[in-house]
């Protein structure tokens, strides 16, 4: 039995999501976007999961740069998450020019407000289809306590305290 790829995706927009920044790369060569299958794998050691459209160019500098950032977003950023999803219009570098960006250890830019941020190595990944199932080791972590979460569903952002 096959269930049809727009039946199935129908489906999946009515699971809500936290939204968050996935980036990677140094310098010119930064990329990101936005996403909401993201989660915590193991506490020990500290892993998360991410999952990647290989077509994506956030794709390609997870796998060059073998690190990459999970920025878990505030309510009030709703700009950045549909900047980093293309909906502007941006791509590449140029999604970096809003919000605040720097680094922790591993080099991948993490967004300063949000309401946490995973830095990650790289420790493997999986073919899944159109996408891949990419394992971070957490090397660093920040946090913002006190802001609401943005979170996805059925095509439209909302806030969760």
């Amino acid at each position: 039995m096959s269930i049809d790829p727009a039946d199935f995706r129908a489906a999946m927009r009515e699971m809500a999501g936290a939204v968050s920044i996935i980036a990677a790369g140094c310098g010119s060569r930064r990329r990101g976007m936005t996403a909401t299958a993201v989660c915590s794998l193991s506490a020990q050691p500290p892993t998360l999961l991410v999952c990647v459209n290989k077509d994506t160019e956030c794709h390609k500098a997870i796998v060059e740069h073998g690190a990459f950032s999970v920025n878990v977003l505030g309510a009030n950023a709703e700009g950045l998450a549909n900047r980093f999803a293309g909906r502007e219009g941006t791509r590449g570098l140029e999604r970096f020019a809003a919000g605040r960006w720097s680094a922790l250890a591993t080099g991948a830019p993490i967004l300063e407000d949000a309401v946490a941020v995973f830095d990650c190595t790289l420790r493997q990944s999986f073919d899944g289809g159109t996408h891949s199932v990419f394992i971070g080791d957490v090397s660093a972590v920040s946090t913002q306590g006190g802001q609401a979460a943005l979170v996805y569903r059925a095509g439209r952002f909302a806030a969760v305290d």
